[in-house]
């Protein structure tokens, strides 16, 4: 299910250059020789917190009727994190890069495939997320998980869950709420599946787009007792401030016991190159502080990106990778730094 970076893929990515250390120089590397437990494990008493992995799928985009491209984002992350420099504001040795979720199969697989089918092998998809995910969390690391489409919300929120023992809740930042019906599996109902099998209890979504969703969607979102603060009501009707509809999504997200994951699809993000580009979205300060911001919570859990996809960049992959690049590094930098911060929080 897993393919792990070894120190010869590791390379390819980095740039180095003397007198610097770049993250990609002294980050951990999971080792072959051992099962999935014994090397979260060894990374957890080497001191890691944070560990890495990319699903390079875009499957459930696809399958809900969607733009491809999102199995290029975990490329394009690595690229630019890797090359980031180590130093007092973030220690390598806190991260194992542990790898990528085995797509290849299933996107050779989907190449033809009608819609039914595609939904079928996102279900596939599911079952490798979640076990891989399950064993993360229960090593009690942090995952971070970039590329492939929003459908893998559901198999981090049924693994945080399983392990937890609570229904998670969840705080996203995106302009859908992605509750679509439960028609098979897609990008588009990820979280409504989760609630639906008992995963997901507090649902926020921040920055949703009043006409991008539809009235069915809405009125199962009220159904579910989840809740949303609209692009619109901050930005267009100005309501309320960012911060403040920020903190109603923490503190909607903080209530019961379960753990929180935080999910923000990449498409929320003006003039990025995603499946469903948008260019009246959040700027990527903003989505730095909403990731931030959650990632100080004792009880959040992981960092989820979905849906970057740099082949639809007007200029092409090339343009599209390097944007998409600095982005996602820069995202789970804000992660890393929440999780510094934890102590502080309130």
């Amino acid at each position: 299910m897993l393919n792990l970076i070894n120190q010869q893929q590791l390379s390819r990515y980095c740039s180095n250059r003397s007198g610097e250390t770049r993250l990609g120089e002294a980050i951990q590397l999971a080792q072959p020789q051992l099962n999935l437990a014994e090397q979260l494990a060894q990374a957890k008493a080497a001191g890691c917190r944070f560990v890495l992995l990319g699903i390079p799928e875009d499957i459930g985009p696809r399958a809900n009727l969607g733009q491809p491209g999102a199995d290029a984002a975990w490329q394009a992350f690595l690229t630019k994190f890797l090359n980031l420099q180590s130093n007092s504001f973030i220690r390598a040795a806190d991260m194992l890069l542990l790898g990528n979720i085995l797509c290849d199969d299933l996107q050779q697989s989907a190449q033809n495939a009608d819609v039914h089918q595609l939904r079928q092998l996102v279900e596939t998809l599911d079952s490798r997320v979640s076990a891989v995910a399950e064993a993360i969390f229960a090593a009690g690391l942090l995952p971070v998980v970039i590329g492939g489409g929003h459908n893998n919300s559901y198999p981090l929120l049924k693994a945080l869950a399983t392990v937890s023992g609570h229904s998670a809740n969840s705080a996203n930042l995106d302009p859908h709420s992605d509750f679509r019906p439960l028609e098979g599996r897609h990008s588009g109902n990820g979280f409504s599946y989760a609630q639906h099998a008992g995963y997901l209890q507090h649902y926020f979504v921040l920055g949703l787009h009043e006409l991008k969703n539809s009235a069915a969607t809405l009125a199962q979102l009220q159904q579910a007792g989840a809740e949303y603060c609209s692009y619109q009501r901050i930005f267009v009707r100005q309501e309320l401030s960012y911060q403040q509809a920020l903190e109603q999504c923490i503190d909607f997200v903080v209530q019961g016991q379960g753990d929180i994951g935080i999910e923000l699809d990449t498409d929320s993000i003006s003039l990025m190159p995603v499946s469903a580009f948008t260019n009246c979205g959040v700027s990527v300060q903003a989505a730095e502080q909403f990731v931030y911001q959650l990632a100080k919570l004792p009880r959040s859990r992981y960092l989820h990106l979905a849906e970057a996809a740099p082949a639809q960049h007007p200029a092409g992959l090339a343009a599209g990778s390097n944007e998409a690049g600095q982005v996602l590094a820069a995202l789970v930098y804000a992660f890393v730094q929440g999780k510094q911060d934890q102590a502080t929080a309130l």
